[in-house]
């Protein structure tokens, strides 16, 4: 498709008149990162005219826009939002739901502006763009293999820090909300897997972008399968157990660790940078136990975990690994087979540090957090169930990878033990009833040998 302009309005005169809206409906969205914090105005980094605006049926834009907030931190830029706007005389009533507000002045004065994923008709012109790899002002789109036409899209109310699209039940956009210069993982890694072979991850068949940032991912759309956190909650409900699953959840992850380490660069972990690391898990728990009292007493003996893994170099070797893993991110197929999701890392931290390469044992410890708060959802606390699940996951994963993540506890340890602290200063501020979950892993982790 040949390049189209990308603005058919002055940005100068198009953002102004947008303003008054975003500051009210930003910081509601569940994906917006700076949530009590004041937002003081916004930076136009791109507007493009998917479908033109002043006609009378729907218009699309596409914006990135940057949004000021005073209280970040210094010498860091402004977050970069992804806005897929949809603009119209007339909002219809089945999509008041989606109503930003209506625009009192500048070029688009007296029309309703509206999340434009929240209409068929917008959303489905994102796959048709998909399915024409080319650009459209500074957004190129780009597929791997030809895709079907026409397929109805729905939007999922699941995500909290992006949006997702699902094409016919056979394709699932991402939509990354906050974006920032660099191949996202999401889009990256899976590919990486696909050109290794492994299957154990969905491969990504199309993609949209604007300069070095990745905007979306369309990947196949994994219908019949049950998230592994789901599956979880149903054993425990049941009275089952839930250890062969565990196992092969354990092995499948192995593969994925030993396909990245193939397929990616992979460096040596010394003594130096594991001193580093305790010593960044130790600054995160004293700012912990200042947010979070309740740890306070139990400081002295996660310092001593801490302590015990630096220096200490496991396996010796650190690699792209998925970065925030847990049951939540896999899937399970009618065939019993386990795939993994969601390749982003942790978006609240830099993109840099999701794509450097860690010890694969940071992914280990964030699934034994998950078997744990899986657990703690049963009454009574069924801590035993848990204790199994996490034994045969990584009794799995040793079957798979040729080494034990057991066999470097210190370092296992010290991971389980920061995710704990990190999952305690949320929980505090966000679930307070949840943070006995935290909690029960802060005691046994500082207490026991």
């Amino acid at each position: 498709m040949p390049e189209t302009a990308s603005t058919t309005r002055a940005p100068d005169a198009l953002l102004p008149s947008l303003a008054p809206l975003l500051h009210e409906w930003l910081p509601r969205q569940r994906w917006f990162a700076g949530k009590g914090r004041r937002v003081t105005g916004f930076t136009l980094d791109a507007a493009t005219e998917l479908l033109p605006l002043d006609g009378a049926g729907p218009g699309l834009l596409h914006l990135l826009v940057r949004v000021e907030q005073p209280s970040r931190p210094a010498g860091t830029p402004a977050d970069c939002y992804q806005l897929v706007l949809g603009v119209r005389p007339q909002l219809p009533p089945r999509l008041a739901p989606a109503l930003i507000g209506r625009i009192r002045q500048g070029p688009l004065a007296g029309r309703a502006v509206y999340e434009g994923l929240r209409d068929p008709r917008l959303a489905g012109l994102l796959y048709e763009r998909l399915r024409t790899p080319g650009r459209t002002g500074p957004l190129r789109f780009h597929a791997t293999t030809s895709l079907p036409p026409a397929l109805a899209p729905r939007m999922l109310d699941a995500e909290q820090s992006n949006s997702s699209l699902v094409y016919g039940d056979s394709f699932i956009l991402k939509i990354f909300r906050r974006v920032s210069p660099g191949a996202n993982p999401d889009l990256e890694l899976p590919l990486a897997l696909a050109g290794a072979g492994c299957a154990r991850v969905p491969a990504p068949v199309a993609w949209f972008e604007s300069g070095a940032s990745t905007l979306g991912v369309l990947q196949p759309y994994l219908r019949d399968s049950r998230d592994g956190w789901r599956l979880a909650l149903d054993a425990l409900a049941d009275g089952r157990e839930f250890t062969a699953e565990a196992r092969a959840l354990g092995r499948a992850t192995a593969e994925v660790h030993l396909a990245l380490a193939s397929a990616l660069p992979t460096r040596r972990l010394g003594r130096a940078e594991t001193e580093r690391l305790a010593a960044a898990m130790e600054h995160r728990l004293h700012a912990a136990a200042q947010a979070v009292p309740a740890l306070l007493p139990y400081v002295p003996g996660l310092r001593a975990v801490f302590a015990a893994a630096s220096g200490t170099t496991g396996d010796g070797v650190v690699q792209r690994i998925h970065g925030d893993l847990h049951l939540g991110q896999t899937l399970r197929g009618s065939d019993g087979g386990w795939a993994v999701i969601d390749f982003e890392g942790e978006p609240a931290k830099p993109l840099d540090e999701r794509r450097s390469p860690q010890p694969t044992v940071r992914d280990v410890a964030g699934m034994l957090r998950s078997f744990d708060y899986a657990a703690r959802t049963h009454r009574p606390w069924n801590a035993d169930w848990a204790a199994r699940c996490r034994a045969a996951f990584c009794s799995g994963y040793a079957e798979a990878a040729g080494t034990d993540p057991r066999a470097d506890p210190a370092l296992l340890r010290a991971y389980e033990t920061d995710k704990a602290v990190y999952e305690v200063v949320y929980e505090a501020r966000h679930r307070p009833d949840w943070l006995p979950v935290p909690m029960s892993a802060i005691q046994r982790l500082s207490t026991s040998p």
